[in-house]
């Protein structure tokens, strides 16, 4: 079985001292940028994807934290790899951060260890 560890819940600043982007603001920004890239329209991305237009919108302004399963349907409906959206979105955070490398966090609470 694998670790379990908890970490803070605050996130860590960036070196301007701005919080890092939230995952699901970060996953927004990228699956928009696609979809405009293709140049689709979001309710042509929703349909495909078979979900509303209204809840495809609220993942790309940051509002919802869509499951796998509906990151799976959207990346499907744009036709991209899930592993090409987790590089970008890599890519998205890192600019955010900064030059440099990014240093590992150690758990500031307990390790809870399974056996």
């Amino acid at each position: 079985m694998a670790d379990v560890v908890q970490f803070p819940p605050n996130r860590t600043p960036a070196p301007d001292g701005d919080p890092e982007p939230l995952w699901r603001a970060a996953l927004g920004r990228n699956l928009r940028a696609m979809r405009e890239r293709q140049g689709g329209r979001l309710v042509d991305v929703a349909e495909r994807a078979g979900i509303s237009p209204q809840y495809l919108s609220e993942i790309e302004r940051g509002r919802k934290e869509p499951s796998s399963e509906m990151i799976a349907a959207v990346t499907g409906a744009l036709g991209v790899e899930l592993a090409d959206l987790l590089i970008d979105i890599s890519w998205d955070v890192r600019r955010h951060r900064g030059p440099g490398p990014i240093p590992r966090r150690r758990p500031s609470g307990p390790v809870l260890m399974a056996a």
